[in-house]
């Protein structure tokens, strides 16, 4: 199915670590100021680094799994681009809230989530 996507950003998780907490360090590190933390209905918390380069979205979440960073592939249909992604070796771990989670064949997680602003940032890939 025809659908566009593009490199969204990367999401710094923390596993167990408050998101205003990781993020004043990541701030420092990156030099880039960020927005306090806001929580979502399933007691997710995320805190935004504002400014990154080429307008990629960064994020501290805090998880409870183990820290590492992943990255984001924003689709304006993401089942299409999880499709895409499968024929190319990835394989699915799961629909989460509003996103995919998805493994790469070297086993990096990373997930396919809903275009933000399609038309701003970077022009996406157009994929039939």
């Amino acid at each position: 199915m025809a659908h566009r996507s593009r490199l969204a950003g990367f999401i710094i998780d923390c596993q167990d670590t408050d998101s205003d907490t990781a993020a004043a360090f990541w701030s420092a590190a990156l030099g880039l100021p960020s927005r306090p933390a806001e929580t979502d209905a399933d007691g997710a918390q995320y805190a935004e680094l504002l400014g990154a380069p080429g307008g990629l979205h960064v994020e501290v979440q805090r998880v409870g799994h183990p820290s590492r960073v992943h990255l984001d592939i924003e689709a304006d249909d993401i089942d299409a681009e999880a499709d895409r992604l499968e024929a190319l070796g990835a394989r699915r771990i799961g629909l989460v809230k509003r996103w995919w989670v998805m493994e790469a064949p070297t086993g990096h997680r990373f997930c396919v989530v809903r275009m933000r602003h399609p038309d701003q940032g970077q022009p996406a890939n157009a994929w039939e």
